[in-house]
């Protein structure tokens, strides 16, 4: 196969998992649309399901999909394999919508994939909360409605709750590591940058829709899966360095979102390194501008990054961590094919959103 083929291939299989979406709406929402005590329920769930859901790059739901088909052989990838690798990607995109959804109200955040943030929405408020409760239910209805009857169908169902433990454990690290209103920057230790990233971002960003694709491969053994955990939450580490770097750094018009980072005093990549390199006197400036909401002291602090070259810091850090994971992936991917992660990490290089 040449590499328009490969390419006509990955269209093909993106377009087919996004029209997929619309059958995922209907088996969730269209046997209770009618009840008398559910349907308006149900309508509910589906303006939450089409306003939160879609609308994303889908990057995690489609890996699992590619995922599947670079491990199993074509032959043995039928429609109804290929549907069930489909209806988990998009089990992976549910459980991100249930954690974006809670982590904007959060965080206070006021946009999101370029449009309002779902509770910010005109009488909606704090019910969000519920719907968001139900983004996550809908995952394992889909689960038990396309996998029940397959031998994977028990690995799956533990994978997807151990990812929402560890994830809601990493987002809890994240709240404790930056309340609102007491600026501890002693917290912002590159020790506790890195745990709260493997666990609040890096595991159900990159570990779970590979391992759940593994799985539905037929590969479940021990030592495969951790070979994959390794190599996959150090690129969850660039993903979301990245991802702090463009809050402050990016373009809100090609992210999607105002980033509010300084505001909610996270223990973000920036702030980390501005304290492994500033002097006494800059520290006193981060201490007095940092967790603040005003406007002018947002700037000081970005100015004080600048100051310290950070854009051009993480710059060469993204292309050393890349350098890093290419020789990682090359040397000990065995016996998985280093292809599933090579190009999880050419997805994110310089990303810009």
């Amino acid at each position: 196969m040449n590499g328009d083929q490969k390419l006509d291939v990955c269209d093909k299989s993106k377009q087919n998992f996004f029209q997929h979406f619309s059958q995922i709406v209907k088996v969730l929402t269209e046997e209770d649309m009618g009840c008398p005590e559910r349907g308006d329920a149900i309508a509910r769930l589906k303006e939450v399901l089409e306003y939160n859901v879609p609308g994303g790059k889908c990057n995690r739901g489609l890996t699992v999909l590619t995922t599947f088909q670079d491990l199993v052989e074509p032959k043995k990838q039928d429609a109804d394999s290929l549907q069930r690798a489909m209806t988990v990607g998009w089990c992976v995109e549910l459980l991100q919508a249930f954690f974006l959804v809670v982590d904007d109200i959060m965080d206070s955040s006021l946009t999101r994939r370029g449009k309002v943030c779902w509770y910010q929405k005109p009488g909606i408020g704090l019910d969000a909360i519920n719907d968001a409760v139900l983004l996550e239910a809908c995952v394992y209805r889909l689960l038990k409605l396309y996998c029940r009857e397959q031998p994977y169908y028990l690995n799956l169902i533990e994978l997807f709750l151990q990812t929402a433990y560890q994830t809601e454990l990493g987002q809890s690290l994240d709240l404790i590591t930056a309340p609102q209103g007491n600026v501890d920057l002693g917290r912002f230790t590159e020790k506790r940058f890195k745990s709260i990233v493997k666990n609040k971002t890096s595991f159900y960003s990159f570990y779970l829709p590979v391992a759940a694709a593994m799985y539905m491969a037929g590969i479940d053994g021990e030592e495969e899966h951790a070979i994959a955990k390794k190599i996959l939450l150090e690129i969850g580490e660039l993903f979301q360095s990245q991802d702090d770097y463009l809050d402050l750094f990016g373009d809100p018009s090609v992210t999607g979102k105002i980033g509010t980072d300084i505001q909610d005093n996270k223990c973000s990549w920036l702030v980390t390194q501005c304290l492994q390199r500033c002097s006494p006197e800059q520290r006193q400036i981060l201490q007095e501008n940092y967790g603040q909401k005003e406007a002018e002291k947002v700037a000081r602090v970005k100015a004080l990054y600048e100051e310290l070259n950070l854009p051009a810091v993480f710059l060469q850090w993204e292309e050393d961590r890349y350098n890093h994971l290419t020789d990682l992936i090359e040397q000990h991917s065995a016996p998985l094919p280093p292809t599933i992660f090579l190009k999880l990490l050419q997805s994110i290089y310089r990303r810009q959103k």
